[in-house]
């Protein structure tokens, strides 16, 4: 049975990233989602003065200024009730100053001009004691509660942001308050819900959806590039970032092993175009690829590997790309992480070099387990969209009929 809301409401939605990015698009999928059952306004970032005159030629930019000068693009219905919303203002760029008054001074007037943006727009479309979702804005999020005087707000996180640093600089005050400000806080891993929960013990872990449906479809025919490589194929897919992904992993992995190839699609960093991955014969750098092409490539591997480094970037962060291998039905070899741990049943999980090769050597030998790739396939498809929202709602109903809310 579908999980519903149980007071109907209208939603906003504050995205981090605007509607026009492809990259990251995890909010975008939920909002589609949602506008399934119920009326969704996603609000795009708003432009901030250093981007309106840094980036004047990007088409966001020029997007979000025909916006605020010619009223062009500004409430957009894409599809049923779904709206996409540009605010009409322009935020000050506040993250070069000092922590303070000043600082908290013009944070606050940033998310007071948003609200009253957001506040026309709801007006406009006459929504009706909406829900407030925010994606991981702990910026121009931070006051919108107050400032909307919504009485249901959820918090999103499904990054750990404060682990770079032009986020960690405020967001270590601001992350913190948020969370504690919010009446839910969902996540999309394990990692980040214990996380949460340390500032806000309504924290529930949603997991996250994955449109693995082109995965599972078996390509006709092999990639030019891989058809000419001999012998075992250990891939990879996406993008190469130092950050990451482990080189000198990557480079015992080659070097231990010069009978298997190994594959990596996506584009480089600076850190991966100068490594010695580049100068070994069994290693194949193939570039970036479009999203439709990935099945191909993944279909053509004979393990798939995800060697990150443990970081904070990486230590909390939903891995989408297993969910991809897994749908084709390979066998997956990664870094053990508490985010990775959800797929301890259908993954190899390894912390050194020796755990990868012996791993890796074992999935090359069962590849053609019929019944073990029917369970990888069984696991991604129950990573869902459908799912995901269902949790979200589950939470929200919680909260409403909770003694908290009655008392509000």
């Amino acid at each position: 049975m579908e999980e519903k809301l149980v007071e109907h409401r209208d939603i906003i939605m504050l995205g981090i990233q605007p509607w026009d990015i492809e990259i990251g698009c995890n909010f975008k999928n939920m909002a589609m989602e949602i506008a399934e059952q119920y009326r969704v306004l996603y609000v795009n970032r708003p432009l901030d003065r250093i981007t309106s005159y840094t980036q004047k030629s990007d088409i966001r930019t020029i997007n979000r200024t025909k916006s605020i000068k010619e009223g062009i693009g500004v409430l957009t219905e894409i599809k049923d009730r779904l709206w996409i919303f540009n605010p009409q203002t322009i935020l000050e760029s506040i993250n070069w100053m000092p922590p303070g008054k000043l600082y908290s001074f013009f944070n606050k007037r940033n998310n007071k001009k948003l609200a009253d943006e957001i506040k026309k727009a709801c007006e406009k479309l006459e929504f009706k004691n909406p829900l407030l979702i925010i994606d991981n804005d702990f910026y121009n999020g931070l006051y919108l509660k107050e400032y909307l005087g919504s009485d249901c707000v959820m918090y999103y996180l499904r990054d750990y942001l404060l682990s770079q640093p032009y986020f960690y600089k405020h967001g270590v005050r601001a992350e913190p308050a948020i969370l504690k400000a919010v009446d839910i806080v969902t996540t999309n891993s394990l990692y980040l819900a214990t996380y949460a929960k340390a500032h806000n013990e309504n924290t529930l872990y949603i997991g996250q959806g994955c449109e693995v449906e082109e995965f599972e479809k078996k390509p006709t025919e092999v990639p030019a590039e891989l058809a000419t490589i001999k012998g075992p194929i250990i891939g990879y897919c996406g993008a190469l970032l130092s950050l990451r992904l482990d080189i000198d992993l990557l480079m015992n992995i080659a070097t231990e092993r010069p009978d298997w190839n190994l594959v990596l699609v996506g584009p480089e960093d600076e850190d991966f175009k100068k490594s010695k991955l580049h100068s070994m014969p069994n290693v194949f750098f193939l570039g970036h690829k479009e999203p439709f092409e990935l099945p191909a490539y993944v279909h053509n591997f004979g393990v798939c590997i995800n060697p990150q480094v443990v970081n904070q970037m990486t230590i909390g962060n939903y891995p989408r790309k297993i969910d991809e291998y897994l749908a084709a039905g390979k066998p997956v070899v990664a870094t053990r992480t508490e985010a990775m741990e959800e797929f301890a049943d259908s993954v190899y999980l390894c912390e050194n070099i020796s755990e990868y090769l012996k791993a890796i050597e074992e999935s090359l030998q069962n590849s053609d387990d019929r019944v073990a790739i029917k369970q990888r396939q069984e696991v991604a498809r129950s990573h869902t969209w459908k799912l995901s929202i269902m949790k979200l709602y589950a939470s929200v109903n919680k909260f409403l009929k909770s003694e908290y809310y009655a008392r509000k």
